[in-house]
């Protein structure tokens, strides 16, 4: 069974077929920028088992280093995908996913970038919603 996908909007919307590598967290500059947060969570998947279902017409890219593209939602903003043009693969943002993977992130990944502000204290309070205002 394919795992879905889809964009804050929901106009976006994509079905594959597996993962084709395991869960990993980048810490990369772009990617922070890209996605505004600490890290973002990516998995590779086949190009032949990546489909989009809806919303190709609102599918924008951005160069963000020379021959790799960032695809987002035009309308909404939500980085769905990067790509290599010459790699077989592409590289999913898991955390689009609306179904469970199965699987758990295995590595952390340029961990060089990080900001010293930057870290998961796990001693920080962990809440299982938003602060009440």
């Amino acid at each position: 069974m394919a795992l879905r996908g889809s964009c804050l909007c929901g106009a976006v919307r994509y079905e594959a077929d597996a993962l084709a590598s395991p869960i990993g967290h980048c810490h990369c500059r772009t990617c922070r920028k890209a996605n505004a947060s600490a890290y973002t969570s990516t998995a590779r998947v086949a190009r032949e088992s990546f489909r989009l279902v809806s919303g190709a017409d609102r599918l924008v890219a951005y160069e963000s280093t020379p021959g790799k593209l960032r695809r987002h939602c035009s309308t909404c903003g939500t980085e769905i995908l990067a790509e290599w043009l010459d790699q077989p693969h592409i590289i999913l943002r898991v955390a689009t996913l609306d179904d469970d993977p199965g699987v758990r992130p295995a590595v952390h990944i340029w961990i060089s970038h990080d900001e010293p502000w930057l870290t998961d204290e796990t001693d920080l309070p962990r809440l299982p919603e938003g602060v009440k205002r």
